[in-house]
């Protein structure tokens, strides 16, 4: 296992620093849970139906959590990329079965921690605890304005939303997940890009 660079872990720092801040101690225990790894462009981290047992920090490249049912049918849910946390959080957590695949969209590099590792930390430490448990605020935060913008948005606003909050994801993602990601159809994301984007 390779272990973090220090400039990767003051990476990470800085993710963790703009939540919570962590004593000396504290950033020490939890930095020094991590791994490194690399993966190829379309690998899958995480498959649905085993259960996560990692929580992943991107230090490159970009991913993609995403449903698939028994007609293909699919539903891409949230992309994450350098610097954030990710992976399948509710799996993990519950260590219940993922409902979800986590894949890679580009060739990746994420630091992982092992789930019985951060039990240990967050029963180790109220700050460390605290970090979590804010960071999972925030993400549920998230994910409640992005099902209002599904429910209410017409095709043209969502678009526009997602440009506000990621300008750069038209550069990150093919226009097909990001198309399935705001749910339209991609002619329509495609007219979008080409009447919309500045």
């Amino acid at each position: 296992m390779r272990k973090p660079s220090v400039d990767e872990l003051n990476l990470m720092k800085k993710t963790v620093d703009a939540v919570y801040l962590l004593s000396d101690e504290d950033w020490a225990g939890f930095s020094g849970a991590w791994h490194k790894i690399t993966l190829k462009k379309n690998q899958t981290i995480t498959v649905a139906g085993n259960v996560e047992r990692y929580l992943y920090f991107i230090l490159e490249g970009v991913q993609r959590i995403f449903f698939l049912d028994e007609k293909d049918r699919e539903a891409t849910l949230l992309f994450t990329y350098a610097p954030s946390f990710g992976g399948v959080i509710d799996s993990m957590f519950l260590q219940q079965p993922s409902r979800y695949y986590f894949e890679t969209l580009s060739a990746s590099v994420l630091l992982a921690m092992p789930f019985d590792k951060l039990c240990d930390l967050i029963k180790g430490s109220a700050a460390i605890n605290s970090f979590i448990a804010r960071s999972l605020t925030i993400s549920l935060s998230g994910l409640l304005e992005r099902m209002t913008e599904l429910q209410v948005f017409s095709s043209e606003e969502k678009f526009q939303k997602l440009l506000q909050r990621s300008p750069h994801i038209l550069q990150l993602v093919p226009q097909k997940y990001l198309a399935n990601y705001i749910g339209i159809d991609p002619t329509n994301f495609s007219k979008l890009m080409n009447r919309l984007r500045i």
